[in-house]
C-alpha cells in the first residue's frame, strides 16, 4: 500500500478546513513553513506524530503568540522523510535565491531526495520534469492563494509516486 501524504504550506495562523479535513484523511502530513501559530499545527494531528512541519521566514516569535514558543521552537528549518520508494526533503524555500534559479538549486541542495517540497511563494507548483520533484503546495490558508487555499497529495509507493493538486475556491 502506498502512504499518503497531504502536503501543504503557507497557512499563516489560518488553516482552510477543507484542507484540514483532507489532511485528516491522510497517512501523514507536511508543512512547508510559515506555519503561524501552534493551533493550526494541532488541527493538523501534530500530537499524533503524523505531523512533520518546518520553520518558514514569518515563523519568528514577534508573529506568534506568545503561548507558542515552545512549539515555535522545536520547528526544524529542514526536514527528511523516508517514505515508500524515496526521500521527500522539506524545506520554506526563503533561503534559496535568486527565485528564478529556485528549482534548479533545490536540485542540487537535495540530490538525494526523490521529491523536495518548499513554500515561500504561495503558488502552487508541480515540477515533475527532473529528479528530484519539486512541489510547492501553495497557501492553505486565507492569504495570497492565488485563487484559492491549496495543498497536494502525494502517493508514494515503492514503485510509483503520484501527486495531484488540490486547489478549492476562495471563500
Amino acid at each position: 500500500m502506498p502512504t499518503l501524504v497531504c502536503i501543504l504550506s503557507d497557512t499563516h495562523g489560518v488553516l482552510d478546513p477543507r484542507v484540514a479535513a483532507l489532511a485528516a484523511s491522510c497517512d501523514l502530513v507536511v508543512h512547508g513553513g510559515d506555519v503561524g501559530n501552534a493551533a493550526v499545527l494541532a488541527a493538523l494531528g501534530g500530537d499524533n506524530g503524523r505531523l512533520v512541519a518546518v520553520r518558514g521566514n514569518n515563523d519568528v516569535a514577534r508573529k506568534w503568540p506568545a503561548a507558542d514558543t515552545e512549539t515555535l521552537a522545536a520547528l526544524p528549518a529542514r526536514a527528511e522523510l523516508a517514505l515508500p520508494g524515496g526521500r521527500l526533503a522539506v524545506e520554506h524555500g526563503h533561503r534559496v535565491n535568486p527565485a528564478s534559479r529556485r528549482h534548479a538549486a533545490l536540485r542540487q541542495r537535495h540530490p538525494q531526495a526523490r521529491a523536495v517540497v518548499y513554500g515561500h511563494s504561495h503558488r502552487l507548483v508541480c515540477d515533475l520534469d527532473a529528479e528530484p520533484w519539486i512541489l510547492n503546495p501553495g497557501a492553505a490558508g486565507r492569504s495570497r492563494t492565488f485563487g484559492g487555499p491549496s495543498c497536494l497529495l502525494l502517493r508514494a509507493g515503492l514503485r510509483v509516486w503520484q501527486v495531484e493538486p488540490r486547489r478549492f475556491s476562495p471563500r
